[in-house]
Protein backbone atom coordinates (compact mmCIF):
# COMPACT_ATOMS: atom_id res chain seq x y z
CA UNK A 1 0.00 0.00 0.00
CA UNK A 2 1.50 3.53 -0.95
CA UNK A 3 1.96 5.38 1.68
CA UNK A 4 3.54 8.85 2.80
CA UNK A 5 3.96 10.27 6.04
CA UNK A 6 5.44 13.66 7.36
CA UNK A 7 5.17 14.27 11.15
CA UNK A 8 6.51 17.28 12.73
CA UNK A 9 6.75 18.42 16.52
CA UNK A 10 4.49 17.70 18.50
CA UNK A 11 2.25 15.24 16.51
CA UNK A 12 6.01 13.79 16.10
CA UNK A 13 6.31 12.80 19.76
CA UNK A 14 2.45 12.56 20.43
CA UNK A 15 1.69 9.93 18.23
CA UNK A 16 4.97 7.99 18.75
CA UNK A 17 4.21 4.42 18.14
CA UNK A 18 0.43 4.44 16.91
CA UNK A 19 -1.10 4.87 13.30
CA UNK A 20 -1.15 8.69 12.59
CA UNK A 21 -4.27 7.38 10.21
CA UNK A 22 -6.26 6.53 13.47
CA UNK A 23 -4.85 8.66 15.67
CA UNK A 24 -6.02 11.73 13.39
CA UNK A 25 -9.35 10.53 13.14
CA UNK A 26 -9.89 10.37 17.14
CA UNK A 27 -8.69 14.14 17.08
CA UNK A 28 -11.03 16.13 19.38
CA UNK A 29 -12.22 19.61 19.10
CA UNK A 30 -14.35 22.05 17.45
CA UNK A 31 -15.78 20.78 13.66
CA UNK A 32 -15.89 23.61 10.90
CA UNK A 33 -17.05 20.75 8.17
CA UNK A 34 -18.52 17.75 8.03
CA UNK A 35 -18.40 15.80 5.01
CA UNK A 36 -18.76 12.08 3.27
CA UNK A 37 -15.54 12.30 2.56
CA UNK A 38 -13.88 15.54 4.43
CA UNK A 39 -13.70 16.56 7.77
CA UNK A 40 -12.02 19.76 9.09
CA UNK A 41 -11.70 20.66 12.69
CA UNK A 42 -9.75 22.98 15.34
CA UNK A 43 -7.90 20.90 18.07
CA UNK A 44 -5.69 21.83 20.86
CA UNK A 45 -2.13 20.49 22.09
CA UNK A 46 0.01 21.72 24.72
CA UNK A 47 -2.21 25.15 24.59
CA UNK A 48 -1.67 25.94 20.95
CA UNK A 49 -4.41 25.65 18.25
CA UNK A 50 -3.87 23.20 15.25
CA UNK A 51 -6.55 22.38 12.12
CA UNK A 52 -7.05 19.45 10.82
CA UNK A 53 -8.18 18.45 7.50
CA UNK A 54 -8.89 15.03 7.14
CA UNK A 55 -9.88 13.11 3.47
CA UNK A 56 -11.31 9.82 3.22
CA UNK A 57 -12.05 9.61 -0.39
CA UNK A 58 -14.89 11.01 -2.47
CA UNK A 59 -15.67 7.86 -4.62
CA UNK A 60 -15.86 7.21 -8.16
CA UNK A 61 -19.24 9.04 -8.43
CA UNK A 62 -18.20 12.45 -7.71
CA UNK A 63 -15.28 12.39 -9.01
CA UNK A 64 -16.76 11.50 -12.39
CA UNK A 65 -19.56 14.05 -11.95
CA UNK A 66 -16.57 16.62 -11.16
CA UNK A 67 -14.84 16.18 -14.56
CA UNK A 68 -18.38 16.17 -16.29
CA UNK A 69 -18.85 20.10 -15.05
CA UNK A 70 -15.31 20.27 -16.10
CA UNK A 71 -13.96 20.49 -12.07
CA UNK A 72 -10.89 18.81 -11.47
CA UNK A 73 -11.77 17.36 -8.08
CA UNK A 74 -9.96 17.54 -4.89
CA UNK A 75 -9.18 13.77 -4.22
CA UNK A 76 -6.68 14.35 -0.93
CA UNK A 77 -4.55 16.74 1.30
CA UNK A 78 -1.50 16.61 -1.47
CA UNK A 79 -2.86 19.62 -3.23
CA UNK A 80 -2.85 21.48 0.12
CA UNK A 81 0.94 20.47 0.97
CA UNK A 82 2.06 21.33 -2.44
CA UNK A 83 0.58 24.80 -2.36
CA UNK A 84 2.08 25.80 0.83
CA UNK A 85 5.75 24.60 0.38
CA UNK A 86 5.41 26.30 -3.23
CA UNK A 87 4.27 29.91 -1.65
CA UNK A 88 6.51 29.67 1.44
CA UNK A 89 9.25 29.01 -1.39
CA UNK A 90 8.10 32.32 -3.08
CA UNK A 91 7.78 34.57 0.18
CA UNK A 92 3.87 34.48 0.39
CA UNK A 93 3.33 34.14 4.11
CA UNK A 94 0.59 31.37 4.34
CA UNK A 95 0.23 28.33 7.09
CA UNK A 96 2.75 25.81 8.45
CA UNK A 97 2.11 22.43 7.93
CA UNK A 98 3.28 20.12 11.23
CA UNK A 99 1.91 17.06 10.27
CA UNK A 100 0.86 15.04 6.85
CA UNK A 101 -0.68 11.40 6.08
CA UNK A 102 -1.40 9.93 3.10
CA UNK A 103 -2.07 6.22 2.28
CA UNK A 104 -3.86 3.87 -0.65
CA UNK A 105 -3.63 4.24 -4.55
CA UNK A 106 -6.88 4.05 -5.08
CA UNK A 107 -8.07 7.79 -5.62
CA UNK A 108 -11.54 7.57 -5.02
CA UNK A 109 -10.80 5.83 -1.64
CA UNK A 110 -7.20 7.48 -0.67
CA UNK A 111 -7.01 8.32 3.15
CA UNK A 112 -5.05 11.17 3.85
CA UNK A 113 -4.50 14.21 6.57
CA UNK A 114 -2.91 17.84 6.86
CA UNK A 115 -2.51 19.50 9.99
CA UNK A 116 -1.63 23.38 10.17
CA UNK A 117 -0.26 25.53 13.36
CA UNK A 118 -3.50 28.27 13.98
CA UNK A 119 -2.90 31.77 12.69
CA UNK A 120 -3.70 33.43 15.59
CA UNK A 121 -4.89 36.38 16.80
CA UNK A 122 -5.80 37.41 13.22
CA UNK A 123 -9.16 39.11 11.41
CA UNK A 124 -10.55 38.01 8.01
CA UNK A 125 -9.71 40.93 5.91
CA UNK A 126 -13.27 41.22 4.90
CA UNK A 127 -14.30 41.98 8.35
CA UNK A 128 -11.33 44.17 8.82
CA UNK A 129 -12.47 45.99 5.85
CA UNK A 130 -16.28 45.54 6.32
CA UNK A 131 -16.23 47.58 9.44
CA UNK A 132 -15.32 50.72 7.52
CA UNK A 133 -18.53 50.65 5.81
CA UNK A 134 -20.89 49.12 7.76
CA UNK A 135 -20.17 50.35 11.05
CA UNK A 136 -18.74 53.68 9.96
CA UNK A 137 -16.02 53.80 11.60
CA UNK A 138 -13.07 55.78 11.01
CA UNK A 139 -11.24 54.00 7.90
CA UNK A 140 -7.55 53.08 8.44
CA UNK A 141 -4.75 56.36 7.30
CA UNK A 142 -4.80 56.07 3.90
CA UNK A 143 -1.15 54.93 4.05
CA UNK A 144 -2.23 51.64 5.73
CA UNK A 145 -5.20 51.39 3.10
CA UNK A 146 -2.69 51.84 0.16
CA UNK A 147 -0.35 49.29 1.75
CA UNK A 148 -2.56 46.48 2.31
CA UNK A 149 -3.91 46.73 -1.33
CA UNK A 150 -0.13 46.89 -2.28
CA UNK A 151 0.50 43.67 -0.14
CA UNK A 152 -2.24 41.05 -1.61
CA UNK A 153 -1.23 42.65 -4.96
CA UNK A 154 2.43 41.35 -4.34
CA UNK A 155 1.07 37.98 -2.91
CA UNK A 156 -1.07 37.32 -5.75
CA UNK A 157 1.50 38.26 -8.25
CA UNK A 158 3.98 35.67 -6.21
CA UNK A 159 1.16 33.34 -6.34
CA UNK A 160 0.80 33.03 -9.25
CA UNK A 161 4.40 33.73 -10.72
CA UNK A 162 5.15 30.07 -8.20
CA UNK A 163 2.91 28.34 -10.51
CA UNK A 164 -0.35 27.73 -7.55
CA UNK A 165 -3.74 29.32 -8.46
CA UNK A 166 -5.78 29.48 -5.60
CA UNK A 167 -9.89 28.60 -7.04
CA UNK A 168 -11.02 30.06 -3.68
CA UNK A 169 -9.10 33.68 -3.89
CA UNK A 170 -11.58 35.54 -1.65
CA UNK A 171 -10.32 38.10 0.50
CA UNK A 172 -11.79 36.45 3.56
CA UNK A 173 -8.69 34.05 2.82
CA UNK A 174 -6.35 36.84 4.06
CA UNK A 175 -5.56 36.96 7.62
CA UNK A 176 -4.63 40.13 8.99
CA UNK A 177 -2.42 39.39 12.06
CA UNK A 178 -3.76 41.62 14.93
CA UNK A 179 -0.88 41.32 17.70
CA UNK A 180 0.16 43.22 17.53
CA UNK A 181 -2.45 45.37 16.57
CA UNK A 182 -1.69 46.43 12.57
CA UNK A 183 0.23 49.15 11.28
CA UNK A 184 2.18 50.49 8.48
CA UNK A 185 5.37 49.04 9.93
CA UNK A 186 4.11 45.76 11.51
CA UNK A 187 1.14 44.65 10.04
CA UNK A 188 1.32 41.15 8.25
CA UNK A 189 -0.73 39.13 6.05
CA UNK A 190 -1.09 35.63 5.49
CA UNK A 191 -2.98 33.29 2.78
CA UNK A 192 -4.81 30.53 3.85
CA UNK A 193 -7.87 27.68 2.59
CA UNK A 194 -5.48 25.86 0.03
CA UNK A 195 -6.90 22.45 0.09
CA UNK A 196 -8.65 23.42 -3.90
CA UNK A 197 -4.94 25.26 -4.98
CA UNK A 198 -3.75 23.54 -8.34
CA UNK A 199 0.13 23.63 -8.64
CA UNK A 200 2.04 23.85 -12.18
CA UNK A 201 5.14 24.70 -13.61
CA UNK A 202 3.03 27.62 -14.71
CA UNK A 203 -0.03 28.85 -13.65
CA UNK A 204 -2.55 29.51 -17.08
CA UNK A 205 -3.74 32.65 -17.84
CA UNK A 206 -7.70 30.97 -17.74
CA UNK A 207 -7.09 30.18 -14.30
CA UNK A 208 -5.06 33.54 -13.05
CA UNK A 209 -7.68 35.40 -14.12
CA UNK A 210 -10.50 33.40 -12.61
CA UNK A 211 -8.81 33.71 -9.41
CA UNK A 212 -8.35 37.86 -10.26
CA UNK A 213 -12.03 37.74 -10.83
CA UNK A 214 -12.73 36.09 -7.34
CA UNK A 215 -10.45 38.39 -5.52
CA UNK A 216 -12.35 41.38 -7.39
CA UNK A 217 -16.18 40.21 -6.58
CA UNK A 218 -14.89 39.68 -2.70
CA UNK A 219 -13.78 43.72 -2.59
CA UNK A 220 -16.48 45.22 -4.71
CA UNK A 221 -18.76 46.33 -1.76
CA UNK A 222 -16.34 47.17 0.82
CA UNK A 223 -16.23 51.01 -0.34
CA UNK A 224 -12.42 50.76 -2.54
CA UNK A 225 -11.96 53.38 -5.19
CA UNK A 226 -11.19 53.46 -8.91
CA UNK A 227 -7.72 54.73 -7.95
CA UNK A 228 -7.62 51.75 -4.91
CA UNK A 229 -8.25 48.83 -8.19
CA UNK A 230 -5.46 51.11 -10.17
CA UNK A 231 -3.41 50.77 -7.58
CA UNK A 232 -3.91 47.33 -6.77
CA UNK A 233 -3.22 46.62 -11.26
CA UNK A 234 -0.02 48.39 -10.91
CA UNK A 235 1.47 46.21 -8.08
CA UNK A 236 0.13 42.83 -9.36
CA UNK A 237 1.35 43.45 -13.09
CA UNK A 238 4.76 45.87 -11.83
CA UNK A 239 4.36 47.60 -15.29
CA UNK A 240 3.46 51.55 -16.09
CA UNK A 241 -0.59 52.43 -15.72
CA UNK A 242 -0.59 53.26 -19.17
CA UNK A 243 0.85 49.70 -20.33
CA UNK A 244 -2.03 48.04 -17.95
CA UNK A 245 -4.60 49.44 -19.25
CA UNK A 246 -3.59 48.82 -22.47
CA UNK A 247 -2.32 45.63 -22.79
CA UNK A 248 -4.88 43.88 -20.43
CA UNK A 249 -7.90 45.37 -21.20
CA UNK A 250 -9.44 42.05 -21.94
CA UNK A 251 -8.68 41.08 -18.48
CA UNK A 252 -10.37 44.25 -17.01
CA UNK A 253 -13.66 43.23 -19.23
CA UNK A 254 -13.82 40.28 -17.63
CA UNK A 255 -12.90 40.94 -14.22
CA UNK A 256 -15.88 43.85 -14.73
CA UNK A 257 -18.35 41.13 -16.19
CA UNK A 258 -17.27 38.22 -14.08
CA UNK A 259 -17.00 39.58 -11.09
CA UNK A 260 -20.39 41.22 -10.87
CA UNK A 261 -21.91 37.58 -11.55
CA UNK A 262 -19.97 36.19 -8.91
CA UNK A 263 -21.13 38.61 -6.34
CA UNK A 264 -24.82 38.10 -7.96
CA UNK A 265 -24.26 34.93 -7.46
CA UNK A 266 -23.01 35.49 -3.81
CA UNK A 267 -25.84 37.77 -2.82
CA UNK A 268 -28.82 34.50 -4.20
CA UNK A 269 -26.89 32.12 -1.85
CA UNK A 270 -26.84 33.89 1.62
CA UNK A 271 -28.76 36.57 1.29
CA UNK A 272 -31.39 34.12 2.27
CA UNK A 273 -29.60 32.59 5.18
CA UNK A 274 -28.78 36.49 6.71
CA UNK A 275 -32.23 37.16 6.75
CA UNK A 276 -33.78 34.19 8.60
Amino acid sequence: MAQQLILDAPFAQLWAGLDPFVAVEALQGQVFRELEGRRTLRTEIGGRGYFAKIHRGIGWGEIFKNLLFLRLPVLGAENEKLAIARLTDAGVATMRAVAYGRRGCNPARQHSFIITEELAPTVGLDEFCREWTQTRRQPPPPVLKRALIARVAEMARKMHGAGVNHRDFYICHFLLHTDPPPRLETFRLSLIDLHRAQCRPATPRRWRDKDLASLYSSVMEIGLTRRDFLRFLRGYFERPLRDILRDEAPLLRHLKREGQRLLERYHRKFAPRASS
